[in-house]
């Protein structure tokens, strides 16, 4: 049986409004990037009580190419792609510092002044 992957709480409200205004994942990506809200989706694309809203991929899309010159991102990666790296990177660091920590000599820490 597979262990299933952990996603920080940061990631969980960009799932959420993936499925629920129906992105794609270089929607995201690029609403990330713009650093858009995923909790104010909602207003971006509230095309029932505003009807000359754009839809919210054309709107993502029209920002994103607004700010950066270009249609898309070079690679696009889902969220929880982002989220595993995320995660294994903190891990890396994690061990990394507790390497550096065995590592340290008692010579090196300063004498207690107990005396």
């Amino acid at each position: 049986m597979a262990k299933k992957q952990r996603i920080p709480h940061k990631f969980l409200p960009w799932i959420d409004a993936r499925k629920k205004f129906r992105l794609s994942n270089a929607h995201i990506q690029m609403a990330r990037e713009l650093g858009l809200s995923p909790k104010r989706f909602g207003d971006y694309a509230d095309t029932t009580d505003q009807p000359w809203k754009v839809p919210l991929p054309q709107f993502i899309e029209n920002q994103y190419e607004k700010q950066f010159g270009k249609q898309r991102p070079d690679v696009v990666m889902s969220i929880e792609e982002i989220a595993a790296a995320h995660v294994a990177k903190r891990a890396q660091r994690k061990a990394e510092n507790l390497k550096a920590r065995q590592n340290e000599s008692p010579q090196d820490l300063p004498p207690n002044s107990s005396e």
